[in-house]
């Protein structure tokens, strides 16, 4: 087949070959030009990459809600010795941000207006309302104890209780209610500013501070970006008024204050991530660049193969790119970055014609059989072959290239990584624009007459010349003990090769970002997880009994210093039944109002209409409906999801899985659900097996749940790749025979052995990402020993060999010094394996001289 098409081609001539080349390009940079138009952005979200975990639709709920309350949060602590200094700043900082409505909205520190609004919803439902102590008080009928705490708060000086509260509130149980509803953190309002401490680490040199002195003040600001922290655009103008607004700050303080600013968010790692992206892209590709051309030159020393070379770049970066915002409509940065591996393969096809027109006219120029290899006798040059023969006699061997490599990219695309199937498109368009090249526009643009190339093909000669050498003696017991050696260092290295699934090795924030960070976690009281409880019910009332019930669990864990802080809606939302049970026991006080109001020395006239009140109220009670219609219930209306229509099928059909989350039979109908958000987990597993025997109780961890899906796709994918050695195995039969198809197809599997050993000796964890590079060590490991078998002049293809290894050594050597854990895994595995398959390769040079 592969010879009838090169057949049809050849009856093309090279001007209808550019004119097709030509018209391919316009199509596909047409192609660009519309996803361009119709909004094609560059993403830098490495939550991009990740697959989409098929959860229940509750639970999806869950992820989303929780996802879009905190994924464009940023988090800001003013950092001075002095407070006032600290609250000044905070204050200058909240001005600055208010001021910029394009970049940021719900700008605030002390949220004092939501403490107003509590105390006007929750206090016409007061009768229903107890805490845990005076319940507990109640319920054993020791009463005198709240009134000795009524009368303790009545004789303080500094004691909250007033005419008209005890009016309407004898034994002042609504202020401790209060009280309890206000976030267990330790900050303070100061001015309208939340103020902590930063009691164990000074916070410009990180020592540690004297037992006697105190910490740094650290005043708080929080705000929400406008639009994703991931959006380029969003991104550079939150940024460049957050830097603003702090140099503002800093200058209105004047220089003799030290002020510093803690940065905490999405933001922040987002905007690492892009910087370091942006900075491998460039000086990754421009050094790869560089070297290509430094290989191109030394090798030719002619400006007309730099030019088709560097033509043959852009054409598959134009392929590249277009096929990659059509599909997606928007690129990865990751993308980018392994996009500039491209350049070293999308040139192998430059280097494998230049180098058969080197080989054609050294054989036109005279040679005479030496050892089995030719070396140039003659010394008048010849023009050798024609663009159109050279591009010919490298079609086979280049058709199959593309095909095996374009089959490993296309399994890597069927990993469930939105981004590593763009970098899939990405580099299979961009190889099949090269290749487009080669065939179409070589025939014309590439076709003038070569310069003598002996001296590269002279070394390449000699180089084969020394593998057949070695490769001689190896047979019989030297070829034994060789395979034996091998097989004790890969079983070797093998066994010390460990793995590591963990989603949060894709990307590591620098130290910059984290530690600054972690100390503004440390004085909120841990902020807030990844990891959150979803509690579903059938109904609302028993969605707030399991909430209830969930409390003590909570605060066990707390108490176990396993969790930081919670944010459940049972303490600012209860149960009906619980309402009902407060109202029965504060009933007991009502009942003997007279004799409490004399105990506690308050006028006995207060007592009908208190009665009254207290009556009146029994019906009323609090409701989710009129809690998160309020003021006071807005801020926790993101925690509850109420039944959703479009997903009642969905939770039908999800049963199967939610009970594999231990729930009980019923959950089949949890159309409820609410979520309590967690911070500063420090014992994760200690966590799961607390809330796992707790009905309607899920632990949701994202993070787990795609760490456990990269590792079912790492196998997949070494399965895939053991898939791909047995197909183009029997591809390469129907040309070459079984007994060479083995061999071209042993080469990459042996390097990719060998380098799998190589990881485990340099103590690199398996991952996904040294799985899929692994397929790609195949993909274009394979080309190697294909030219070599198509070809029965070694030198030229040795050449071209040496120079595609290098390019792709240049390329993805450089991948593996990335910061990016992710692109250092994959360039470090595509650096060993095209090291070995390099190595390997030229042993199909001598085979095929062996079987002739």
């Amino acid at each position: 087949m592969i010879l009838r098409l090169s057949d049809c081609l050849g009856r093309l001539s090279a001007n209808t070959r550019l004119l097709i080349w030509l018209a391919l390009l316009a199509a596909m940079t047409l192609l660009a030009v519309q996803a361009l138009s119709r909004g094609a952005t560059v993403q830098s979200d490495i939550l991009a990459m990740l697959p989409k975990i098929q959860e229940d639709p509750l639970t999806q709920r869950a992820i989303d809600r929780v996802e879009q309350q905190l994924a464009n949060r940023i988090y800001l602590g003013v950092v001075s010795p002095d407070q006032a200094s600290a609250v000044s700043g905070a204050k200058a900082l909240l001005a600055s941000l208010q001021a910029a409505p394009e970049a940021f909205t719900q700008v605030q520190s002390a949220d004092m207006q939501g403490a107003q609004a509590l105390n006007r919803f929750y206090f016409p439902y007061r009768f229903h309302l107890l805490t845990a102590q005076q319940r507990a008080l109640l319920e054993s009928e020791q009463l005198a104890k709240l009134e000795a705490n009524t009368l303790a708060q009545l004789y303080n000086a500094f004691g909250y209780a007033n005419s008209q509260l005890l009016s309407q509130d004898p034994l002042l149980l609504y202020p401790e209610l209060l009280k309890q509803l206000s976030p267990q953190r330790r900050l303070k309002v100061v001015d309208g500013i939340l103020v902590g401490q930063e009691l164990a680490l000074e916070a410009t040199d990180r020592t540690p501070l004297n037992k006697d002195t105190q910490g740094s003040s650290v005043a708080i600001v929080m705000a929400q970006g406008v639009g994703s922290a991931f959006n380029p655009k969003a991104q550079e103008l939150q940024l460049s008024r957050l830097e603003g607004a702090i140099s503002q700050m800093q200058k209105s303080l004047g220089s003799e204050q030290k002020v510093s600013v803690l940065k905490g968010g999405a933001l922040f790692h987002a905007a690492a991530a892009t910087t370091q992206a942006k900075r491998e892209v460039s000086s990754l590709g421009l050094a790869s660049l560089i070297g290509v051309i430094l290989l191109v030159w030394l090798a030719f020393r002619s400006i007309m193969p730099l030019t088709i070379a560097a033509l043959t770049i852009a054409t598959s970066l134009v392929f590249a790119l277009s096929a990659t915002l059509w599909i997606f409509t928007q690129v990865h940065l990751l993308t980018l970055v392994f996009g500039t591996s491209l350049i070293g393969i999308a040139i192998d096809y430059s280097f494998h014609f230049y180098c058969e027109r080197l080989q054609s006219q050294k054989a036109d120029s005279g040679a005479t059989e030496h050892d089995g290899l030719k070396e140039t006798t003659a010394t008048t040059p010849t023009t050798g072959i024609t663009a159109t023969d050279a591009v010919a006699r490298v079609f086979p061997a280049a058709s199959l290239a593309l095909l095996t490599t374009v089959i490993a990219y296309l399994a890597i695309g069927l990993t469930p990584f939105p981004g590593m199937q763009q970098v899939a498109v990405f580099c299979a368009a961009g190889l099949l624009g090269a290749y487009l090249t080669l065939i179409f526009a070589y025939p014309k643009l590439a076709s003038s007459a070569m310069r003598p190339g002996d001296r590269a093909l002279g070394l390449a000669a000699r180089y084969l010349s020394a593998m057949q050498t070695i490769a001689r003696p190896i047979n019989g017991v030297k070829g034994i003990i060789l395979t034996l050696g091998l097989l004790l260092i890969a079983i070797f290295g093998l066994n010390r090769l460990g793995v590591n699934d963990d989603i949060r090795a894709l990307q590591q924030s620098p130290l910059s970002v984290t530690q600054g960070e972690q100390r503004l976690r440390q004085v909120m009281s841990g902020g807030t997880d990844n990891q959150f409880i979803l509690v579903r019910a059938e109904s609302a009332e028993k969605l707030l009994t399991r909430l209830e019930a969930l409390s003590p669990t909570l605060a066990s864990l707390q108490h176990q210093g396993v969790l930081g802080n919670s944010v459940n809606l049972a303490r600012y939302l209860p149960s009906q039944a619980s309402q009902q049970e407060a109202y029965r026991l504060q009933g007991e006080i009502y009942h003997k109002l007279p004799q409490v109001l004399a105990r506690l020395g308050l006028d006995e006239d207060l007592a009908p209409v208190l009665m009254e009140s207290f009556e009146a109220s029994a019906n009323e009670t609090i409701t989710p409906d009129n809690f998160f219609a309020s003021r006071a219930g807005e801020l926790f209306a993101p925690l509850w999801l109420a039944p959703d229509v479009a997903d009642a099928q969905g939770q039908i059909q999800a049963h199967a899985q939610v009970q594999a989350s231990n729930e009980t039979s019923d959950s089949d109908d949890a159309t409820y659900g609410a979520i309590v958000l967690l911070g500063g987990i420090t014992d994760l597993h200690a966590l799961t097996q607390a809330v796992a025997p707790l009905t309607g109780v899920t632990l949701v961890d994202k993070v787990q749940d795609i760490s456990d899906v990269m590792a079912k796709y790492r196998s997949l994918t070494l399965s895939l790749l053991g898939l791909a050695l047995v197909v183009a195995g029997l591809i390469f039969s129907l040309r070459f025979g079984l007994k060479m198809a083995l061999w071209i197809t042993a080469v990459p599997a042996l390097a990719a052995l060998l380098t799998l050993a190589g990881l485990g000796l340099a103590g690199s964890p398996l991952t996904l990402f040294h799985a899929l590079a692994l397929i790609l060590v195949f993909g274009i490991g394979v080309d190697y020993s294909l030219f070599f078998a198509e070809s029965h002049r070694g030198e030229g293809v040795m050449m071209a060999v040496f120079m595609s290894a290098c390019s792709t050594l240049m390329a993805f050597g450089l991948l593996a010094f990335s910061q990016t854990p992710a692109i250092h895994y994959f360039g470090l595995t595509l650096l060993l394996g095209i090291g070995l398959t390099f190595v390997l390769s030229p042993f199909i040079h001598t085979l095929t001289r062996i079987d002739k």
